[in-house]
């Protein structure tokens, strides 16, 4: 196996297990561990992974992005706390838009179920869970469902996310950076946060520390939009204070 193949290789494991680790990599490519470091570092700077300690996950682009299954597996604490985090910032909001992916959908568990809540999802999983669990009244926007991640687009959802004003936002992204905004690699998905960055008065920002720095394919906010931005304390404080000056809060759980 030479060179290119062992990097296509590589790429391919690391987007079908959502991750990769050095030591397994050079006992299943038969190569030593400094062989597949040097590999992991031409890989991050093409673009096509990030490196972990002793590993790397894939970098999603307009050609990939992790599906569900895979995004419930990593960071789950960090996610759980960010959630809580974000729960407890809805303030005195009645009408709440939650987003599509694994960490919005952990802020639907840890909504207050002791006042009427009106919860806009375009996620079959959130809508699911708060309509059997709560006593929130849900809205599940129309449209095409992604099979990635279970969740509506198209102009059905748009449309009906343009007729609503929602008191609060809770907008994941697949990347966040001082320089692009929040990006993700799907138009139509893209589409679906800027109806509801615009429809909300008040935005907040939840994801890993992961995110930041990363841009992917299709930009549908500016950092300074959003009010706050939720994340876990992997993120340096100075890289912290450096989109705070954009505008947000930044908390760090």
């Amino acid at each position: 196996m030479n060179s290119d193949e062992r990097h296509h290789q590589i790429v391919t494991l690391a987007r079908r297990h959502g991750e990769v680790n050095v030591a397994k990599l050079a006992a299943e490519l038969n190569v030593s561990a400094e062989t597949i470091r040097r590999d992991l570092r031409l890989l991050e700077k093409h673009g096509l992974i990030r490196r972990t300690h002793g590993g790397a996950y894939p970098v999603e682009t307009a050609k990939f992005e992790t599906d569900l299954a895979i995004r419930t597996t990593r960071g789950v604490p960090e996610k759980r706390r960010i959630a809580a985090a974000a729960a407890g910032l809805i303030g005195d909001a009645e009408t709440i838009f939650i987003d599509e992916g694994f960490t919005p959908q952990l802020i639907a568990e840890a909504l207050p179920t002791d006042r009427p809540l009106t919860v806009v999802t375009a996620s079959l999983h959130t809508a699911a869970w708060l309509a059997a669990s709560t006593p929130a009244t849900v809205l599940l926007l129309g449209g095409r469902v992604r099979g990635r991640t279970l969740a509506t687009v198209d102009h059905w959802a748009a449309g009906m996310l343009a007729g609503f004003v929602i008191d609060l936002a809770f907008i994941g992204a697949n990347g966040i950076s001082r320089e692009s905004g929040l990006t993700t690699p799907d138009p139509a998905v893209a589409d679906i946060k800027a109806h509801a960055v615009r429809s909300a008065r008040r935005r907040i920002f939840v994801g890993i520390h992961t995110k930041f720095g990363v841009r992917t394919f299709c930009k549908f906010a500016e950092v300074a939009e959003f009010e706050t931005l939720v994340t876990d304390t992997a993120l340096p404080v100075s890289e912290a204070h450096r989109y705070a000056r954009l505008g947000p809060q930044v908390i760090r759980v």
